[in-house]
Order: structure tokens, then sequence, then C-alpha cells
């Protein structure tokens, strides 16, 4: 990459910095070998897999996806919807699947089948296209697929390929999850192997009754329309079922509760499957397990909460002895709990199960929810593996952890392999140098203690007064504050534009425990925007080079709605906002989602009417740009066009940029990731010079 590259342009070609560096790791049973995805550069887009022999250190490439694939990939479109749904953007192998012993490697590349033997490196395309998320048997005998909203198995030995369970329904998949389980409740998986690949369990979703909604491209009135089935709030969810498949042709279906979510399904050597799920008001949480042969389920354990239990990743599951280990947080601790009794200690708040063995893997944050450190169970007690501060993503077995630690001190991840708590390996990181070091101030403010960061332009002379920026997200599920050099990249180089760039979380935002997320229930709008202003006017009183008579505020989805908001609710704090794909009515985004913290919008119509931004439209008395992805399906168009008109109406001028064929992510391409970014800040800058 040639300097001349503008930093916003070296963001987008190397995907946030994030090409180059190893991801995906999986460790064989002798712990002698790990297996790991990684592009060939920090600006090569397409992941190959790897293997690290770590007893000699030597790394060797398994799989090359340019040379399987020296052309662009064409994608079936239930892998295109997999890839938004997780975010991702990049191409070559994004993720492959082994049998239990390790010697044996499925995965999709440009929809074909793929398999790969981990002893000779032999690769062998199995079928040729529409293959939707592979996987091997636990014994590496067999593959089971998706291809055309059927499950099927490929037996690797003979080549005999049929289906599994199959409907002549358009509206019925098996194998796939739903939208609403791989947007909003970490499950990305449709089907799942018996521990002696005799059997799969599988999911049945019906779309039948869910709302058609379309996504057309008017720059291209040719083209015909996407149609696709939201669950908007208070409308009809996907109908979830599930049934166990006997590879002798066998069928069992599961019995079927009063549940309407499923939101994890564990099958291991340790007991029987399990399942969690929830009702439509996610107040309670069950965990089931299933007899494959009858498909009764019995109740092993049951959440509560007057508001709504939280879903953990990973969780529930089996430790190789047969115990039982989920997530509890009745005493406002995200606390792990083995055999129904809690092992970790108050305040250090579970954020998910990385693995579940003899013992467990898993990740966490003690009193500092901007640092998260990988920890495992050994015995009756409890062991940090990641050492100093940052944020650390775990991966492998309690045995045998992978770290990848991101810090204030270097840009992208070091990632190091842990044997029984020594570090015995290293494995390569290959990203670009984004060209700026960010210099966050550390903050903690207010009377609720607040994390914030606050950076200044580079250079900037004491007692100058700087216009002020902020840069939140702001809502549930994700956090901006945390000890990485990485997530401040964006925010240094706003600083550098001549802002004090401000980044707070609020109440929310996860790592403070559960009474702090459900401050939020009810009042999305009035709890997260109040501790944005909070924040804002803590940092001002001890750093007078916040000019508050210039305050400008940006964020994209959440960010967005709430940047949107600031302008709407408090013209008296800011000035200026660029809203990118807000959510603006609640009741066009999903049930999940919203109705955990809203209700029904039949139930609880006040409460949408307060926390949407249509309403107050005509209160507008600020300058306000709406930028929005005409193919999002996420947070559809209309959330901003419905703004727009009500603004229209209401004769408040705005400004409204439309992205031909972007989606919820944001743009990819370099030009027009650097022109979009530049123009905002441009046109921030011309609304704040205005104040003067």
């Amino acid at each position: 990459m040639t300097d001349e590259l503008s930093f916003l342009r070296k963001q987008a070609r190397t995907q946030r910095f994030t090409l180059g560096t190893p991801r995906e790791f999986r460790a064989s049973p002798d712990g002698r070998r790990l297996l790991f995805l990684r592009s060939e550069s920090g600006v090569d887009r397409r992941n190959s897999l790897w293997e690290l022999d770590l007893e000699t250190g030597a790394e060797t490439k398994v799989v090359d996806a340019a040379e399987l694939l020296p052309g662009e990939e064409h994608l079936p479109a239930e892998e295109r919807a997999r890839r938004e749904r997780s975010r991702e953007s990049a191409g070559g192998v994004v993720g492959y699947a082994t049998d239990s012993d390790v010697r044996i490697a499925a995965f999709s590349l440009s929809g074909k089948l793929y398999t790969v033997d981990l002893g000779t490196r032999e690769v062998t395309e199995r079928v040729g296209g529409a293959v939707v998320d592979p996987r091997p048997d636990p014994t590496g005998a067999r593959v089971a697929y998706v291809r055309d909203r059927r499950l099927r198995v490929i037996e690797l030995a003979t080549g005999e390929d049929r289906a599994v369970a199959e409907e002549d329904d358009e509206d019925v998949a098996w194998g796939l999850a739903e939208f609403i389980a791989a947007e909003e409740m970490n499950r990305a998986r449709g089907y799942w192997w018996s521990p002696d690949g005799r059997n799969l369990l599988a999911e049945r979703s019906d779309r039948t009754g869910v709302p058609r909604w379309t996504i057309a491209d008017p720059s291209d009135p040719k083209a015909p329309a996407n149609v696709v089935a939201y669950p908007a709030a208070g409308e009809n969810n996907v109908e979830v079922s599930l049934a166990f498949f006997g590879l002798d042709g066998s069928r069992v279906d599961v019995q079927r509760g009063d549940w309407e979510y499923l939101t994890a399904v564990h099958w291991s050597a340790g007991g029987p499957p399990l399942l969690a799920v929830q009702p439509r008001d996610q107040r309670r949480l069950e965990i089931h397990a299933v007899d494959p042969a009858t498909g009764t389920t019995k109740l092993l354990h049951t959440e509560t909460d007057p508001l709504w239990v939280e879903i953990v990743p990973g969780a529930p599951a089996w430790t190789r002895d047969g115990r039982l280990v989920h997530v509890s947080a009745a005493d406002g601790t995200y606390r792990l709990v083995l055999d129904g009794k809690p092992v970790t200690p108050s305040g250090l708040q579970v954020r998910s199960l990385l693995d579940v063995g003899e013992e467990v893997l898993f990740s966490a944050s003690e009193d500092d929810p901007t640092q998260i450190h990988v920890y495992r169970t050994e015995g009756g007690e409890i062991v940090r593996l990641s050492g100093s501060d940052g944020v650390h993503v775990g991966a492998g077995n309690a045995e045998l952890a992978v770290l990848s630690s991101w810090s204030l001190e270097h840009s992208g991840p070091r990632v190091s392999v842990v044997r029984d708590g020594e570090r015995v390996a290293e494995v390569d990181s290959y990203p670009e140098d984004p060209g700026i070091e960010p210099r966050p101030l550390w903050l903690t403010v207010g009377e609720r203690g607040l994390r914030a960061a606050l950076l200044l332009p580079t250079g900037h002379r004491p007692g100058v007064k700087l216009p002020v920026l902020l840069d939140p997200y702001g809502g549930p599920h994700a956090q901006r504050v945390l000890h990485s050099r990485n997530a401040f990249l964006t925010s240094q180089w706003l600083a550098d534009q001549g802002f004090a760039v401000l980044v707070a979380d609020g109440r929310g935002t996860p790592g403070r425990g559960a009474a702090w997320e459900r401050e939020i229930a009810g009042k999305l709008a009035e709890v997260t925007l109040q501790d944005q202003v909070d924040a804002l006017h803590a940092v001002a009183a001890e750093h007078p080079e916040l000019d508050l008579g210039r305050v400008a505020i940006r964020g994209w989805s959440y960010g967005g709605y709430l940047s949107a908001l600031a302008v709407l609710r408090r013209p008296d704090v800011f000035h200026a906002a660029v809203a990118g794909a807000p959510v603006t009515d609640w009741s066009l985004y999903d049930t999940h989602y919203t109705e955990r913290y809203l209700g029904k919008p039949q139930d609880e119509p006040e409460s949408y009417e307060w926390n949407s931004l249509i309403a107050g439209a005509g209160e507008l008395r600020r300058s306000l740009m709406i930028v929005h992805g005409l193919a999002d399906d996420n947070v559809f168009v209309a959330h901003s066009l419905r703004l727009s008109a009500a603004l229209l109406a209401a004769g408040r001028p705005h400004a409204f940029l439309p992205l031909v064929g972007a989606t919820h992510m944001s743009p990819q391409a370099e030009e027009v990731a650097e022109n979009l970014m530049r123009g905002q800040i441009e046109w921030i800058k011309k609304e704040l010079e205005a104040l003067r």
C-alpha cells in the first residue's frame, strides 16, 4: 500500500485494518496442530485455511483460496444473507468446520462445497454450487450442508448425495437459522450432528405468516425488486420447530412447547441435546434436554426476569462429564453456573462461553468494562489467561487457548497460544499500519461513572477552543469505549480534522451487569440521550477547550438514531447531526430486539410514539443530515424516508443522502467510503461555522 493513500481509503481497503489478521481457530484434540483462517496481507480480502504446527512453530497453507478460485465469487442468496447478518465482508474461505479429530475440514467457496484431508492436504470439490454451511459429521465420514433450503448429506467415500430434510414449499427451510436468530440471538446455525454421526437435529423454519417487505433499486428501474420476509415489531415471527433425522431415513419431531424463540442448541457427548428457548416477551429462558428417540423434552432450568433474560453466547452446554453449564444474572452479575452452583465471583461479568469440555473457557469483564479478558475454570478455581490490559478475544479450549489481544499499545491483534496457562506459540498477523496513533484521554465521568474517551487533534495547543463532535453508538449490545487502539482510529482521524471528539458508553451497554443494561427498558430515547448529554457536560467541565457553543454528533445504526434524537430533543446542547441508517420508527424494526425494550406496539403504543423520531419531527430546530443505504435489509430505508417526509411536511429543512446498493454495513468501496466521510465532515464544519 502506498503512502499516498488517505487514511479513509486505507481503512476501506483493509476492512478497518482487519485483513491479514488470523481468526476462526480450531485445535486438534492432541494439541499439536492449530487451524485458522488468514489472508495473505493487510489488503488481501481472500482468506485461506492455514495450519500451525505447535511443536515446530511452522505455518502451512492448507487451502489456497486464490488458487481454487482465481476469479470473482458468486454466492447463493442464503450465503449472502448469512454474511450480512454476521457483518462479514471478506472473501475466500470465510468459515469452515471439521470432524471431531480434526482430520477433515469442509468449507464453501463461491457456493461450491470442498473438503480437505488435513493429513494429505488433498482438496476435493464435492458439490458444484449453491452450498450453504457445510459441516462434517464427528466421524469425518460425511458432510451435511444446505442447498435450495433443503438439508442434505454427502457420503465422502461414495459420493452419494441425498436430501435428509426437505419440503416442496419455498416458505419452508430446513437447516438454516432464521433472520431473528442470526441478527439478534447470535445463532448462525440451523442443524447439529449427533456425537456419533448417525443423526441430525435440524431446524424447520416457516416464514409463511411473516410480512413481506420489498427492497428495490431506484437507480436501476429494470432490476427486479428483492422481496424479503421481515418480522417487524408486533407482527408474526418465523415459525421454528425441530426434528431428528437418522441416516437410516427415520424422523422424530421434537415436542413443541409454548416458546417463540429458539435461542441456542447444544449437542455433545456430555449429555442429550440441549435447547434454550424463550417466550415472545423474553422474560423467561428455559433449558430443556431432548430425548432423540422420542422427541420429548425435560425442563432442566428456568431463568426469569421481570423485564427480559439476556442471551449469553455459548450457553447452555454440557461439560464432558455431564455437568450443565449456563449463565445466570439472578443477583445482577452475569455469573457462570456449573451444575447449579455459581462458580464465578460477584462483580465478574461473564460475557460469553467460548468452549466447554472438561473445563470451561469464557470471556468476562471485572470492575473495568472497557477491558475484556479470557478465563478458564480449573477445578474449583477461576484462572485468568490474558495478562496485559486490553480486549482479549478467546478461542480453542481451556487446555489450549488462543488469545487475540487488542491493546492501546499497538495496532491490530497479537495472537498467542496458551497451553495450561503457559504461552507456547505466536500466530503471525499482517494488518496494515493505519498511519494514525490514537491518543484517547481515558475518563470516568458523572454520577453514574460513565466510561468515556476524549480525543484531541494531533499537536493541539492547550487553551485553543475546539468544536465538539460526539461519536457514539450508545445502544445495547455494543461498546465503543474499549482498551483497543483500533477502536479509536476513526475517532482520532475525526479529531485531526479539527474537533474535540468525545466517545461515551451509557446505560444499556454491556459489561456492567444486568441492572445497568435494564435502565433503558421502555426509555431508549430518554436514557441513552441523557447519558450522552451528561458525559459531554462532565468532560467539558474538566476540559475547557471544548466549545459547547459548537457541538455536533454523528453515528450509524443505533448511533444514527441517537444522533437524530439529539438535535430533535436537545437543540440546547446539539447544533448539528449526521444520522446514518437510523431507526426512526421502532414499529419498523424487528420483533426480538424492539419488543425486548419496548414491548409490542399493540400493547405499548405510547412507548413507541415517545421513542420514535417521527412524532417529534416538527421540533427540529438544528441541522440534520440523514444517510441511508437503499439495499439495507436490517434497518430499511423506509425509516429515513418516513423521517424525511415528516420533516418536509413540517417545513423543517434537512439533508438526505441515499447510498445506492449499500446495505446496513457501511460502504466498502474506497472512493465512496472516503467521499462519504469527507462530505459529512465538511457539512458539519459548515453548519458549526455558521454559529460563530
